[in-house]
């Protein structure tokens, strides 16, 4: 068995870190096995060296080794791309092809950004895992492939699995064994090795001396975040080792070239949102559609104090309701209200007439309507709710796929109604 430090120098890995030390260590451990691999970790770590380690050190290392990046692939294409088609499967099929895990057979595949393949594909590669059977897209006959999957993902496969996006039975599957790769951010006495190897390189390739950082650009390099990690870290001494004449490199010329903390940069960040946040569009018309109905109801009731007395004594008891309905103005007091009284008034008689109504009861009859409706409106939700929680056996997924909301629509919904 070849020692981590074998490993580092056959592949060009540079650092020391305890983690990537034992990550190394996990890959050699698992690869004279054929169990599946799961590596994780933040976009630009160099997740691509571990399953070129796992397959040169297995039995199956003259075998093909096929890297697919599963982001890159549309979602109409991919399941031909992994498993192949027949010809006349669909348009533009004009010959029959072989899918990489035909092509494979008898070596290993690299599913790169795992996270982001459709459900239907995760079904196929679900099968590939249990028994190694696939169907070419338009064939009914099933196929035989003798392949060792390794994965990556850059995201949070639980997350995925909450939200339905990624099945749990196919993570079990592939996650028998995980290696984690740490963030750069978390290998500080590794970022001067790394930077120094960048600038070796670069200086050959472009034939100019190699750079050096005094000891305050080294304290530069390691207190930054590197949310791109190597990745962005190789970019930086690229761009320095070309535009810079200087090679003796200070803080201040270093900090010219990293990005100020805080601005987007290609990371992996956590979904959060509180719990006052809209998820849905459909939430965010029903509240629009609430605060609508509530400023119609203040409108009216406005509107029916004027009638019954003078405006000035209005504007002088409701100055709050008036900014909330006419917006805040630099003379609020000096507002006309005089035309729309008159309106409301001949609108109120007009309905006087129509429903030989002596007073202005019909006004609060209406009032009284629109707040039955909303409770009828809210027994009708409530009715719905129950139905479906019923019909469903109290599953809250199922139940709010039926009702075509959120799930956690459908639980605050819950919450707010005390079902």
């Amino acid at each position: 068995m070849e020692t981590v430090q074998a490993i580092k120098q056959r592949f060009e890995i540079i650092g020391n870190d305890p983690k990537l030390n034992r990550a190394i260590e996990k890959a050699i451990q698992v690869a004279p096995t054929d169990i599946s691999v799961l590596v994780a970790g933040e976009s630009g770590v160099g997740k691509e060296n571990i399953p070129r380690i796992i397959h040169s050190l297995s039995h199956r290392k003259h075998g093909k080794y096929i890297a697919v990046n599963c982001g890159a692939i549309p979602e109409g294409t991919i399941d031909s791309e992994l498993f192949g088609h027949e010809k006349g499967a669909f348009t533009g099929a004009t010959n029959t092809r072989e899918g990489y895990f035909e092509v494979a057979d008898g070596g290993t595949i690299f599913l790169d950004e795992v996270g982001e393949l459709p459900l239907t594909t995760q079904v196929r590669l679900l099968r590939v895992l249990e028994n190694g059977e696939f169907i070419k897209v338009g064939s009914s006959q099933v196929q035989k492939t003798d392949v060792r999957i390794v994965a990556a993902t850059n995201v949070n496969l639980f997350n995925a699995i909450e939200k339905g996006k990624f099945r749990e039975d196919l993570y079990y599957r592939l996650s028998t064994v995980d290696i984690n790769l740490p963030p750069l951010r978390e290998r500080k006495e590794d970022i001067h090795l790394l930077f120094r190897k960048f600038a070796s390189d670069f200086a050959h390739k472009y034939k100019m001396p190699p750079l050096k950082l005094d000891e305050s650009a080294v304290a530069v390099l390691q207190k930054f975040r590197w949310s791109g990690n190597i990745r962005q870290l190789r970019n930086v001494a690229e761009q320095i080792s070309v535009l810079e004449t200087n090679r003796e490199i200070s803080a201040a010329t270093l900090q010219s070239y990293l990005p100020a903390e805080g601005t987007n940069l290609p990371s992996v960040i956590k979904d959060k949102k509180g719990e006052g946040d809209f998820n849905t569009e459909r939430e965010i018309l029903y509240k629009v559609l609430f605060d609508m109905k509530s400023d119609l109801h203040d409108l009216k009731k406005l509107t029916l104090e004027l009638m019954q007395s003078g405006s000035s004594k209005v504007q002088e008891t409701n100055q709050n309701l008036i900014k909330k309905i006419y917006g805040s103005q630099e003379n609020d007091s000096e507002i006309d209200f005089e035309e729309e009284p008159r309106t409301a008034l001949i609108t109120t008689q007009n309905k006087e007439e129509r429903y030989q109504e002596n007073d202005d009861s019909y006004l609060f009859a209406e009032t009284i309507e629109e707040e039955e409706e909303i409770l009828r409106l809210e027994q009708k939700e409530i009715e719905m709710i129950k139905k479906s929680l019923e019909k469903n056996k109290g599953k809250r997924k199922a139940a709010a796929d039926e009702l075509g909301i959120s799930e956690r629509t459908l639980y605050r919904k819950i919450k707010q109604f005390d079902l």
